[in-house]
Protein backbone atom coordinates (compact mmCIF):
# COMPACT_ATOMS: atom_id res chain seq x y z
CA UNK A 1 0.00 0.00 0.00
CA UNK A 2 2.59 2.49 0.97
CA UNK A 3 4.67 1.92 -2.15
CA UNK A 4 1.47 2.66 -4.19
CA UNK A 5 1.93 5.86 -2.57
CA UNK A 6 -1.28 5.55 -0.06
CA UNK A 7 -1.07 6.61 3.83
CA UNK A 8 -1.62 3.77 5.80
CA UNK A 9 -1.88 4.15 9.56
CA UNK A 10 -1.16 3.51 12.52
CA UNK A 11 2.68 3.28 12.51
CA UNK A 12 2.23 0.18 14.69
CA UNK A 13 -0.61 -2.85 14.39
CA UNK A 14 -1.66 -6.03 15.33
CA UNK A 15 -4.11 -6.97 12.75
CA UNK A 16 -6.00 -3.94 11.55
CA UNK A 17 -4.36 -1.12 9.50
CA UNK A 18 -6.55 2.08 7.66
CA UNK A 19 -5.75 3.40 4.01
CA UNK A 20 -6.50 6.74 3.02
CA UNK A 21 -8.27 6.99 -0.22
CA UNK A 22 -9.60 10.09 -0.26
CA UNK A 23 -12.71 10.73 -2.74
CA UNK A 24 -12.10 6.96 -3.66
CA UNK A 25 -13.70 5.21 -1.05
CA UNK A 26 -17.02 3.87 -2.60
CA UNK A 27 -14.90 2.93 -5.65
CA UNK A 28 -12.50 0.94 -3.91
CA UNK A 29 -14.77 -0.53 -1.27
CA UNK A 30 -17.08 -1.38 -4.45
CA UNK A 31 -14.26 -2.75 -6.10
CA UNK A 32 -13.92 -4.89 -3.44
CA UNK A 33 -16.85 -6.43 -3.28
CA UNK A 34 -16.53 -7.44 -6.88
CA UNK A 35 -13.16 -8.94 -6.14
CA UNK A 36 -15.24 -11.30 -3.38
CA UNK A 37 -13.80 -8.92 -0.21
CA UNK A 38 -15.80 -7.06 2.22
CA UNK A 39 -13.58 -3.65 3.40
CA UNK A 40 -15.04 -1.14 6.32
CA UNK A 41 -15.34 2.60 5.89
CA UNK A 42 -13.85 4.73 8.28
CA UNK A 43 -15.04 8.07 8.20
CA UNK A 44 -15.26 9.56 4.82
CA UNK A 45 -11.91 9.13 3.20
CA UNK A 46 -10.10 5.93 5.06
CA UNK A 47 -10.23 1.83 4.34
CA UNK A 48 -10.33 -0.24 7.31
CA UNK A 49 -8.15 -3.66 6.69
CA UNK A 50 -8.31 -7.06 9.17
CA UNK A 51 -6.53 -10.00 8.73
CA UNK A 52 -5.89 -13.20 10.69
CA UNK A 53 -3.86 -16.03 10.09
CA UNK A 54 -7.14 -17.55 8.14
CA UNK A 55 -6.19 -14.28 5.69
CA UNK A 56 -4.23 -16.24 2.46
CA UNK A 57 -2.62 -15.11 -0.53
CA UNK A 58 -5.56 -14.97 -2.40
CA UNK A 59 -7.32 -12.44 -0.90
CA UNK A 60 -4.62 -10.56 -0.27
CA UNK A 61 -3.67 -10.48 -3.85
CA UNK A 62 -7.63 -9.42 -4.25
CA UNK A 63 -7.53 -6.67 -1.37
CA UNK A 64 -4.78 -4.86 -3.51
CA UNK A 65 -6.66 -5.37 -6.93
CA UNK A 66 -9.48 -3.30 -5.19
CA UNK A 67 -6.97 -0.33 -4.45
CA UNK A 68 -5.86 -1.09 -8.14
CA UNK A 69 -2.27 -2.34 -7.17
CA UNK A 70 -1.19 -5.30 -9.61
CA UNK A 71 1.01 -7.28 -7.51
CA UNK A 72 1.81 -11.00 -6.21
CA UNK A 73 1.94 -11.84 -2.12
CA UNK A 74 5.04 -13.49 -2.80
CA UNK A 75 7.16 -10.34 -4.23
CA UNK A 76 7.41 -9.17 -0.68
CA UNK A 77 8.85 -10.40 2.40
CA UNK A 78 7.26 -10.15 5.58
CA UNK A 79 7.66 -6.76 7.34
CA UNK A 80 6.32 -6.13 10.92
CA UNK A 81 6.14 -2.98 12.53
CA UNK A 82 5.14 -4.18 16.22
CA UNK A 83 7.14 -2.03 18.83
CA UNK A 84 10.01 -4.25 20.45
CA UNK A 85 8.46 -3.28 23.37
CA UNK A 86 5.89 -5.25 22.90
CA UNK A 87 7.34 -8.75 21.35
CA UNK A 88 7.34 -11.48 23.57
CA UNK A 89 10.65 -12.60 25.15
CA UNK A 90 9.02 -15.11 27.91
CA UNK A 91 8.66 -18.56 27.31
CA UNK A 92 5.20 -19.58 26.87
CA UNK A 93 2.85 -22.92 27.04
CA UNK A 94 5.00 -23.61 29.61
CA UNK A 95 2.44 -26.10 31.70
CA UNK A 96 3.13 -29.68 31.22
CA UNK A 97 -0.25 -30.32 29.90
CA UNK A 98 1.21 -28.71 26.23
CA UNK A 99 4.26 -30.95 25.89
CA UNK A 100 2.58 -34.36 27.22
CA UNK A 101 0.81 -35.16 23.75
CA UNK A 102 3.34 -35.43 20.72
CA UNK A 103 1.28 -37.83 18.86
CA UNK A 104 -2.27 -37.37 17.53
CA UNK A 105 -3.33 -40.68 19.17
CA UNK A 106 -1.99 -39.33 22.43
CA UNK A 107 -4.29 -36.14 22.09
CA UNK A 108 -7.29 -38.13 21.23
CA UNK A 109 -6.85 -40.43 24.15
CA UNK A 110 -6.08 -37.64 26.35
CA UNK A 111 -9.68 -36.08 25.15
CA UNK A 112 -10.76 -39.05 25.88
CA UNK A 113 -9.74 -39.02 29.13
CA UNK A 114 -11.05 -35.97 29.87
CA UNK A 115 -14.79 -36.66 28.41
CA UNK A 116 -14.65 -40.22 30.47
CA UNK A 117 -14.20 -37.75 33.49
CA UNK A 118 -17.50 -35.94 32.61
CA UNK A 119 -20.97 -36.36 33.80
CA UNK A 120 -22.46 -34.84 31.23
CA UNK A 121 -26.13 -35.31 29.17
CA UNK A 122 -24.78 -37.69 26.62
CA UNK A 123 -24.99 -39.91 29.87
CA UNK A 124 -27.70 -39.38 32.28
CA UNK A 125 -30.44 -36.92 32.35
CA UNK A 126 -29.29 -33.66 33.98
CA UNK A 127 -32.25 -32.65 36.56
CA UNK A 128 -30.84 -29.07 36.98
CA UNK A 129 -34.06 -26.62 37.91
CA UNK A 130 -34.57 -23.56 36.06
CA UNK A 131 -32.10 -24.42 33.85
CA UNK A 132 -33.89 -26.45 31.32
CA UNK A 133 -30.65 -28.96 30.51
CA UNK A 134 -32.87 -30.47 27.52
CA UNK A 135 -31.46 -32.53 24.38
CA UNK A 136 -30.00 -30.59 21.39
CA UNK A 137 -30.22 -33.10 18.79
CA UNK A 138 -27.59 -33.25 16.28
CA UNK A 139 -30.02 -32.04 13.41
CA UNK A 140 -30.39 -28.65 14.86
CA UNK A 141 -26.74 -28.11 15.59
CA UNK A 142 -25.49 -29.07 12.23
CA UNK A 143 -25.91 -25.78 10.20
CA UNK A 144 -24.19 -23.90 13.27
CA UNK A 145 -21.01 -25.71 11.48
CA UNK A 146 -21.74 -24.59 7.73
CA UNK A 147 -19.19 -21.49 7.05
CA UNK A 148 -22.22 -19.93 5.40
CA UNK A 149 -23.36 -19.27 8.90
CA UNK A 150 -20.16 -19.47 11.10
CA UNK A 151 -18.10 -17.38 8.65
CA UNK A 152 -20.63 -13.92 7.87
CA UNK A 153 -19.31 -10.75 9.67
CA UNK A 154 -22.34 -9.00 11.77
CA UNK A 155 -21.89 -6.21 10.16
CA UNK A 156 -21.49 -7.73 6.61
CA UNK A 157 -23.53 -5.58 3.93
CA UNK A 158 -27.44 -6.56 4.35
CA UNK A 159 -27.21 -8.03 0.37
CA UNK A 160 -24.90 -10.49 1.32
CA UNK A 161 -27.13 -11.55 4.11
CA UNK A 162 -30.60 -12.16 2.75
CA UNK A 163 -30.69 -15.50 3.92
CA UNK A 164 -29.76 -14.68 7.30
CA UNK A 165 -32.22 -11.94 7.21
CA UNK A 166 -34.73 -14.37 5.80
CA UNK A 167 -34.13 -16.92 8.96
CA UNK A 168 -33.84 -14.22 11.86
CA UNK A 169 -37.62 -12.97 10.37
CA UNK A 170 -39.08 -16.17 10.33
CA UNK A 171 -37.72 -16.87 13.68
CA UNK A 172 -38.96 -13.51 14.97
CA UNK A 173 -42.39 -13.90 13.77
CA UNK A 174 -42.98 -17.73 15.24
CA UNK A 175 -41.32 -16.29 18.79
CA UNK A 176 -43.90 -13.63 18.59
CA UNK A 177 -46.90 -16.03 17.97
CA UNK A 178 -45.23 -18.32 20.90
CA UNK A 179 -45.13 -14.89 23.45
CA UNK A 180 -48.20 -12.49 22.45
CA UNK A 181 -45.99 -9.87 22.09
CA UNK A 182 -45.63 -7.60 18.78
CA UNK A 183 -42.42 -7.25 18.03
CA UNK A 184 -38.61 -9.39 19.21
CA UNK A 185 -35.25 -7.96 19.76
CA UNK A 186 -32.47 -10.70 19.12
CA UNK A 187 -29.66 -8.52 20.42
CA UNK A 188 -29.28 -9.81 23.63
CA UNK A 189 -26.75 -12.60 24.21
CA UNK A 190 -27.70 -14.18 27.37
CA UNK A 191 -30.94 -14.48 29.67
CA UNK A 192 -29.76 -11.82 31.85
CA UNK A 193 -28.77 -9.49 29.32
CA UNK A 194 -32.52 -9.91 28.01
CA UNK A 195 -33.48 -8.90 31.39
CA UNK A 196 -31.37 -5.87 31.11
CA UNK A 197 -32.52 -4.92 27.75
CA UNK A 198 -36.30 -5.41 29.19
CA UNK A 199 -35.71 -3.04 31.79
CA UNK A 200 -34.09 -0.79 29.11
CA UNK A 201 -37.00 -0.70 26.95
CA UNK A 202 -39.33 0.18 29.82
CA UNK A 203 -37.07 3.08 30.94
CA UNK A 204 -36.95 4.46 28.09
CA UNK A 205 -40.48 4.22 27.82
CA UNK A 206 -41.49 6.13 30.57
CA UNK A 207 -38.82 8.90 29.45
CA UNK A 208 -40.93 8.85 26.48
CA UNK A 209 -43.58 10.01 28.56
CA UNK A 210 -42.28 12.45 30.38
CA UNK A 211 -42.32 9.47 33.16
CA UNK A 212 -38.47 9.48 33.98
CA UNK A 213 -38.18 9.64 36.90
CA UNK A 214 -40.14 6.85 37.86
CA UNK A 215 -37.49 4.21 39.68
CA UNK A 216 -38.86 1.63 41.66
CA UNK A 217 -38.86 -2.36 40.49
CA UNK A 218 -41.11 -4.54 42.50
CA UNK A 219 -39.68 -8.00 42.79
CA UNK A 220 -40.92 -10.68 44.73
CA UNK A 221 -38.89 -13.17 46.31
CA UNK A 222 -39.92 -16.04 44.17
CA UNK A 223 -38.99 -14.22 41.05
CA UNK A 224 -35.55 -15.73 38.90
CA UNK A 225 -32.54 -14.81 41.30
CA UNK A 226 -30.70 -12.20 38.59
CA UNK A 227 -34.17 -9.87 38.36
CA UNK A 228 -33.08 -7.91 41.08
CA UNK A 229 -29.32 -7.26 39.88
CA UNK A 230 -30.66 -6.72 36.26
CA UNK A 231 -32.87 -4.13 37.99
CA UNK A 232 -29.81 -2.56 39.97
CA UNK A 233 -28.22 -1.97 36.88
CA UNK A 234 -30.39 0.14 35.15
CA UNK A 235 -30.81 2.58 38.10
CA UNK A 236 -34.10 1.02 39.82
CA UNK A 237 -35.07 0.62 43.18
CA UNK A 238 -35.85 -2.79 43.74
CA UNK A 239 -38.62 -3.35 46.79
CA UNK A 240 -39.00 -7.25 47.89
CA UNK A 241 -42.65 -8.62 48.11
CA UNK A 242 -43.52 -11.33 50.28
CA UNK A 243 -44.54 -14.96 49.59
CA UNK A 244 -47.42 -16.79 51.11
CA UNK A 245 -46.84 -20.38 52.36
CA UNK A 246 -47.71 -22.21 49.27
CA UNK A 247 -44.73 -20.15 47.47
CA UNK A 248 -47.00 -17.81 45.66
CA UNK A 249 -47.00 -13.82 45.48
CA UNK A 250 -48.44 -12.45 48.75
CA UNK A 251 -50.56 -9.96 46.75
CA UNK A 252 -51.98 -8.30 49.31
CA UNK A 253 -48.19 -7.23 50.32
CA UNK A 254 -47.99 -6.43 46.43
CA UNK A 255 -50.79 -4.17 46.24
CA UNK A 256 -49.72 -2.21 49.14
CA UNK A 257 -46.22 -1.70 47.99
CA UNK A 258 -47.60 -0.89 44.24
CA UNK A 259 -49.82 1.83 46.32
CA UNK A 260 -46.89 3.15 47.76
CA UNK A 261 -45.01 3.63 45.28
CA UNK A 262 -46.66 4.30 42.72
CA UNK A 263 -45.75 8.16 42.06
CA UNK A 264 -42.42 6.18 40.98
CA UNK A 265 -42.95 2.78 40.21
CA UNK A 266 -41.74 1.67 36.88
CA UNK A 267 -42.08 -2.18 36.92
CA UNK A 268 -42.62 -5.22 38.23
CA UNK A 269 -40.31 -8.33 37.42
CA UNK A 270 -42.28 -11.50 38.26
CA UNK A 271 -41.51 -15.08 36.37
CA UNK A 272 -44.26 -17.20 35.44
CA UNK A 273 -44.57 -19.74 36.48
CA UNK A 274 -42.62 -19.15 39.75
CA UNK A 275 -39.01 -20.08 40.39
CA UNK A 276 -40.79 -22.33 42.99
CA UNK A 277 -42.39 -24.17 40.41
CA UNK A 278 -45.85 -23.75 40.35
CA UNK A 279 -48.27 -21.85 37.89
CA UNK A 280 -49.65 -18.65 40.28
CA UNK A 281 -53.19 -17.59 39.54
CA UNK A 282 -52.81 -14.45 40.28
CA UNK A 283 -50.27 -13.32 37.57
CA UNK A 284 -53.06 -11.43 35.89
CA UNK A 285 -54.01 -9.69 38.59
CA UNK A 286 -50.34 -8.72 39.47
CA UNK A 287 -50.28 -7.49 36.32
CA UNK A 288 -53.31 -4.66 36.78
CA UNK A 289 -52.30 -4.18 39.88
CA UNK A 290 -48.82 -2.76 37.95
CA UNK A 291 -50.77 -0.87 35.12
CA UNK A 292 -53.02 0.76 37.57
CA UNK A 293 -50.21 2.33 39.36
CA UNK A 294 -48.30 3.49 36.13
CA UNK A 295 -45.82 0.74 36.36
CA UNK A 296 -44.85 -1.90 33.31
CA UNK A 297 -44.48 -5.42 33.39
CA UNK A 298 -41.67 -7.70 33.14
CA UNK A 299 -42.09 -11.58 32.75
CA UNK A 300 -38.77 -13.56 32.84
CA UNK A 301 -39.18 -16.18 30.21
CA UNK A 302 -36.55 -18.43 31.79
CA UNK A 303 -39.32 -21.28 32.96
CA UNK A 304 -41.26 -20.55 29.01
CA UNK A 305 -40.83 -24.40 28.65
CA UNK A 306 -43.63 -24.73 31.00
CA UNK A 307 -45.67 -22.30 28.49
CA UNK A 308 -44.66 -22.84 24.86
CA UNK A 309 -48.24 -23.87 23.34
CA UNK A 310 -50.21 -23.47 26.62
CA UNK A 311 -50.14 -19.66 27.40
CA UNK A 312 -48.35 -16.84 26.65
CA UNK A 313 -46.97 -14.10 28.61
CA UNK A 314 -48.08 -11.29 26.39
CA UNK A 315 -51.95 -12.41 27.16
CA UNK A 316 -50.75 -12.96 30.82
CA UNK A 317 -50.43 -9.20 30.93
CA UNK A 318 -46.49 -8.58 30.32
CA UNK A 319 -44.95 -5.99 28.47
CA UNK A 320 -41.73 -7.26 28.02
CA UNK A 321 -39.99 -10.84 28.16
CA UNK A 322 -36.96 -12.13 27.67
CA UNK A 323 -36.25 -15.94 26.04
CA UNK A 324 -34.15 -18.31 27.00
CA UNK A 325 -32.72 -19.74 23.72
CA UNK A 326 -30.41 -21.70 25.14
CA UNK A 327 -33.21 -23.34 27.21
CA UNK A 328 -36.28 -23.44 26.48
CA UNK A 329 -35.25 -23.63 22.04
CA UNK A 330 -32.73 -25.92 22.30
CA UNK A 331 -29.43 -24.15 21.97
CA UNK A 332 -26.95 -25.67 24.09
CA UNK A 333 -27.15 -24.49 27.97
CA UNK A 334 -23.46 -24.32 30.57
CA UNK A 335 -19.87 -24.27 29.73
CA UNK A 336 -19.58 -20.72 29.29
CA UNK A 337 -20.81 -20.66 25.71
CA UNK A 338 -22.97 -18.05 23.97
CA UNK A 339 -26.44 -18.03 24.94
CA UNK A 340 -29.43 -15.73 23.08
CA UNK A 341 -31.62 -14.12 25.07
CA UNK A 342 -33.92 -11.94 22.70
CA UNK A 343 -36.60 -9.88 24.38
CA UNK A 344 -40.30 -10.02 23.04
CA UNK A 345 -42.32 -6.48 23.83
CA UNK A 346 -45.84 -4.80 23.05
CA UNK A 347 -46.23 -2.31 20.41
CA UNK A 348 -45.88 0.51 22.56
CA UNK A 349 -43.00 -0.55 23.40
CA UNK A 350 -41.39 -1.46 19.78
CA UNK A 351 -39.48 2.60 19.85
CA UNK A 352 -37.47 1.60 22.84
CA UNK A 353 -35.80 -1.88 21.75
CA UNK A 354 -32.13 -1.92 21.66
CA UNK A 355 -30.72 0.13 19.07
CA UNK A 356 -28.22 -0.37 16.60
CA UNK A 357 -24.67 -0.86 17.79
CA UNK A 358 -22.93 1.20 14.85
CA UNK A 359 -24.99 4.46 16.51
CA UNK A 360 -24.09 3.40 19.82
CA UNK A 361 -27.42 4.04 21.13
CA UNK A 362 -29.54 1.90 23.41
CA UNK A 363 -27.60 -1.20 21.95
CA UNK A 364 -26.96 -3.97 24.63
CA UNK A 365 -24.66 -6.18 22.30
CA UNK A 366 -21.67 -5.32 20.21
CA UNK A 367 -23.96 -7.07 17.12
CA UNK A 368 -27.40 -5.72 15.99
CA UNK A 369 -28.33 -9.84 16.37
CA UNK A 370 -26.05 -10.91 19.22
CA UNK A 371 -24.84 -14.50 18.61
CA UNK A 372 -27.08 -14.89 15.31
CA UNK A 373 -25.07 -18.03 14.38
CA UNK A 374 -26.63 -19.93 17.01
CA UNK A 375 -29.77 -19.10 16.13
CA UNK A 376 -30.26 -21.76 13.25
CA UNK A 377 -30.54 -24.18 16.25
CA UNK A 378 -33.72 -22.42 17.48
CA UNK A 379 -35.19 -21.81 13.81
CA UNK A 380 -34.41 -25.41 12.67
CA UNK A 381 -36.08 -26.89 16.37
CA UNK A 382 -39.48 -25.10 16.27
CA UNK A 383 -39.38 -25.87 11.84
CA UNK A 384 -38.97 -30.02 12.92
CA UNK A 385 -41.35 -29.39 15.55
CA UNK A 386 -44.43 -27.55 14.26
CA UNK A 387 -46.55 -25.80 16.67
CA UNK A 388 -48.40 -29.18 17.55
CA UNK A 389 -44.84 -30.94 18.54
CA UNK A 390 -43.81 -27.65 20.43
CA UNK A 391 -46.79 -27.77 22.56
CA UNK A 392 -46.60 -31.60 23.27
CA UNK A 393 -43.53 -30.79 24.57
CA UNK A 394 -44.18 -28.50 27.20
CA UNK A 395 -47.09 -31.39 27.61
CA UNK A 396 -44.74 -33.93 28.94
CA UNK A 397 -42.43 -31.51 30.39
CA UNK A 398 -45.08 -31.05 33.05
CA UNK A 399 -45.96 -34.22 33.23
CA UNK A 400 -42.73 -35.94 34.01
CA UNK A 401 -42.00 -32.86 36.68
CA UNK A 402 -45.86 -33.98 38.07
CA UNK A 403 -44.54 -37.51 37.40
CA UNK A 404 -41.44 -37.15 39.73
CA UNK A 405 -43.35 -35.17 42.43
CA UNK A 406 -45.54 -38.02 42.64
CA UNK A 407 -43.30 -40.67 42.76
CA UNK A 408 -41.30 -39.12 45.69
CA UNK A 409 -44.46 -38.13 47.64
CA UNK A 410 -44.33 -39.36 51.16
CA UNK A 411 -40.47 -40.20 50.89
CA UNK A 412 -39.66 -36.36 50.81
CA UNK A 413 -41.72 -33.12 51.04
CA UNK A 414 -42.69 -31.41 47.90
CA UNK A 415 -42.48 -27.50 49.22
CA UNK A 416 -44.80 -25.98 46.56
CA UNK A 417 -47.84 -27.28 44.60
CA UNK A 418 -50.46 -25.52 43.31
CA UNK A 419 -54.21 -25.35 44.16
CA UNK A 420 -54.76 -28.75 43.04
CA UNK A 421 -51.77 -30.33 44.17
CA UNK A 422 -49.78 -30.04 40.90
CA UNK A 423 -46.28 -28.42 40.07
CA UNK A 424 -45.42 -27.12 36.71
CA UNK A 425 -42.04 -28.04 34.98
CA UNK A 426 -39.93 -28.56 38.08
CA UNK A 427 -40.49 -29.33 41.79
CA UNK A 428 -38.90 -28.22 45.10
CA UNK A 429 -37.68 -31.55 47.29
CA UNK A 430 -37.13 -30.30 51.17
CA UNK A 431 -33.94 -32.03 52.29
CA UNK A 432 -33.94 -29.63 55.47
CA UNK A 433 -35.73 -32.03 58.05
CA UNK A 434 -32.65 -34.10 57.50
CA UNK A 435 -30.33 -32.49 59.02
CA UNK A 436 -31.54 -33.59 62.60
CA UNK A 437 -29.65 -36.71 61.60
CA UNK A 438 -26.88 -35.13 60.37
CA UNK A 439 -27.42 -35.75 56.65
CA UNK A 440 -27.09 -32.33 54.25
CA UNK A 441 -28.08 -31.79 51.02
CA UNK A 442 -24.69 -32.28 49.86
CA UNK A 443 -24.90 -36.03 50.90
CA UNK A 444 -27.88 -36.65 48.61
CA UNK A 445 -26.34 -34.33 46.20
CA UNK A 446 -23.17 -36.43 45.99
CA UNK A 447 -25.18 -39.77 46.25
CA UNK A 448 -26.59 -39.43 43.45
CA UNK A 449 -23.51 -39.38 41.40
CA UNK A 450 -23.10 -42.60 42.80
CA UNK A 451 -25.77 -43.40 40.99
CA UNK A 452 -25.10 -41.94 37.75
CA UNK A 453 -26.93 -38.61 37.78
CA UNK A 454 -25.91 -34.96 37.80
CA UNK A 455 -27.38 -33.90 40.65
CA UNK A 456 -30.16 -31.03 40.75
CA UNK A 457 -30.01 -27.37 41.54
CA UNK A 458 -28.87 -26.93 45.37
CA UNK A 459 -30.42 -24.63 47.67
CA UNK A 460 -31.43 -22.20 45.30
CA UNK A 461 -34.46 -20.84 45.59
CA UNK A 462 -34.35 -22.50 48.51
CA UNK A 463 -31.44 -23.17 50.80
CA UNK A 464 -31.29 -26.78 51.79
CA UNK A 465 -33.52 -28.49 48.77
CA UNK A 466 -33.12 -29.77 45.52
CA UNK A 467 -34.71 -28.45 42.61
CA UNK A 468 -35.57 -31.04 39.96
CA UNK A 469 -36.74 -30.21 36.59
CA UNK A 470 -36.50 -33.26 34.01
CA UNK A 471 -37.94 -31.51 31.07
CA UNK A 472 -39.87 -33.13 28.17
CA UNK A 473 -36.29 -35.12 26.95
CA UNK A 474 -36.30 -37.95 29.86
CA UNK A 475 -38.04 -41.33 29.17
CA UNK A 476 -39.80 -42.69 31.64
CA UNK A 477 -37.39 -45.09 31.91
CA UNK A 478 -35.11 -42.44 32.61
CA UNK A 479 -37.48 -40.73 35.36
CA UNK A 480 -37.56 -44.25 37.23
CA UNK A 481 -34.58 -44.91 37.14
CA UNK A 482 -34.01 -41.19 38.91
CA UNK A 483 -36.30 -42.23 41.37
CA UNK A 484 -35.10 -45.35 42.02
CA UNK A 485 -32.37 -43.81 43.14
CA UNK A 486 -33.87 -40.96 45.42
CA UNK A 487 -36.17 -43.32 46.91
CA UNK A 488 -33.07 -45.67 47.92
CA UNK A 489 -31.21 -42.66 49.35
CA UNK A 490 -34.43 -41.78 51.50
CA UNK A 491 -33.96 -45.57 52.60
CA UNK A 492 -29.94 -44.71 53.61
CA UNK A 493 -31.50 -41.66 55.96
CA UNK A 494 -34.20 -44.21 57.69
CA UNK A 495 -31.47 -46.75 58.71
CA UNK A 496 -29.32 -43.22 59.88
CA UNK A 497 -32.62 -42.28 61.67
CA UNK A 498 -33.32 -45.66 62.98
CA UNK A 499 -29.43 -46.43 64.39
CA UNK A 500 -29.20 -49.01 62.18
CA UNK A 501 -25.68 -47.10 60.93
CA UNK A 502 -23.69 -44.16 61.94
CA UNK A 503 -24.06 -41.26 59.68
CA UNK A 504 -20.21 -40.52 59.67
CA UNK A 505 -20.17 -44.27 58.15
CA UNK A 506 -22.48 -44.57 55.99
CA UNK A 507 -22.96 -44.33 52.07
CA UNK A 508 -24.19 -40.86 52.17
CA UNK A 509 -21.18 -39.82 54.44
CA UNK A 510 -18.70 -41.44 52.18
CA UNK A 511 -20.09 -40.49 48.65
CA UNK A 512 -19.03 -40.50 45.59
CA UNK A 513 -17.65 -43.93 45.44
CA UNK A 514 -14.69 -44.14 43.25
CA UNK A 515 -13.53 -47.40 41.41
CA UNK A 516 -10.52 -47.06 43.84
CA UNK A 517 -12.99 -47.36 46.62
CA UNK A 518 -14.05 -50.47 45.15
CA UNK A 519 -11.13 -52.67 44.52
CA UNK A 520 -8.64 -51.21 47.97
CA UNK A 521 -9.23 -52.80 51.53
CA UNK A 522 -12.65 -52.03 52.74
CA UNK A 523 -13.64 -51.60 56.05
CA UNK A 524 -16.91 -49.73 56.23
CA UNK A 525 -20.47 -51.24 57.76
CA UNK A 526 -22.22 -51.47 54.32
CA UNK A 527 -21.12 -53.70 51.48
CA UNK A 528 -19.23 -52.60 48.24
CA UNK A 529 -22.07 -53.39 46.13
CA UNK A 530 -24.50 -50.85 48.10
CA UNK A 531 -21.65 -48.13 48.06
CA UNK A 532 -20.71 -48.27 44.59
CA UNK A 533 -23.53 -50.32 42.57
CA UNK A 534 -27.00 -48.46 44.53
CA UNK A 535 -30.66 -48.43 43.01
CA UNK A 536 -30.45 -46.71 39.84
CA UNK A 537 -26.60 -47.07 38.51
CA UNK A 538 -25.76 -48.87 35.82
CA UNK A 539 -24.23 -52.86 36.22
CA UNK A 540 -22.68 -51.81 32.54
CA UNK A 541 -21.08 -48.88 31.66
CA UNK A 542 -21.73 -47.70 35.08
CA UNK A 543 -20.38 -43.94 35.70
CA UNK A 544 -17.23 -43.77 37.96
CA UNK A 545 -16.63 -40.79 39.55
CA UNK A 546 -12.91 -39.91 39.34
CA UNK A 547 -12.51 -38.69 42.60
CA UNK A 548 -13.91 -38.73 46.01
CA UNK A 549 -15.94 -35.57 47.39
CA UNK A 550 -14.30 -32.37 47.45
CA UNK A 551 -14.61 -29.99 50.56
CA UNK A 552 -16.10 -27.19 48.80
CA UNK A 553 -15.86 -24.53 51.67
CA UNK A 554 -12.42 -25.84 52.75
CA UNK A 555 -11.03 -25.66 48.86
CA UNK A 556 -13.00 -22.07 49.32
CA UNK A 557 -11.11 -20.54 51.68
CA UNK A 558 -7.79 -22.72 51.04
CA UNK A 559 -6.39 -21.53 47.81
CA UNK A 560 -3.98 -24.30 46.07
CA UNK A 561 -2.29 -23.39 42.62
CA UNK A 562 -2.75 -26.68 40.70
CA UNK A 563 -0.63 -24.95 37.90
CA UNK A 564 3.91 -24.27 37.99
CA UNK A 565 4.51 -22.80 41.02
CA UNK A 566 5.17 -18.76 41.21
CA UNK A 567 8.51 -19.08 41.80
CA UNK A 568 8.80 -20.56 37.62
CA UNK A 569 6.71 -17.33 36.47
CA UNK A 570 8.79 -15.43 38.45
CA UNK A 571 12.00 -16.44 36.40
CA UNK A 572 10.16 -16.66 33.18
CA UNK A 573 9.92 -12.60 34.20
CA UNK A 574 13.15 -11.86 34.70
Amino acid sequence: MKDAGFEVSPESYFDTITVDVGLLQKGVMQAAVNEGVNLRAVGRTRIGITLDERTRPATIEAVWRAFGIDRADEDYAPHYQMPDSLIRQSDYLTHPVFHMNRAETEMMRYMRRLADRDLALDRAMIPLGSCTMKLNSAAEMMPVTWDSFSLLHPFVPKDQAQGYTQMIEDLSAKLCDVTGYAAISMQPNSGAQGEYAGLLTIAGYHRAQGQGHRNVCLIPVNAHGTNPASAQMVGWKVVAVKCDDQGSIDVADFRAKAEQHADNLAGTMITYPSTHGVFEETVKEVCEITHAHGGQVYIDGANMNAMVGLSRPGDLGGDVSHLNLHKTFCIPHGGGGPGMGPIGVKAHLIPHLPGDPNTGEGAVSAAPFGSPSLLPISWAYCLMMGGEGLTQATRVAILNANYIAKRLEGAYDILYRGRTGRVAHECIVDTRPFAEHGVTVDDIAKRLVDNGFHAPTMSWPVAGTLMIEPTESETKAELDRFCDAMLAIRAEIDAIAGGEMPYDQSPLHHAPHTMEDLIKDWDRPYSREQGCFPPGAFRVDKYWPPVNRVDNVFGDRNLLCTCPPMDDYLEAAE
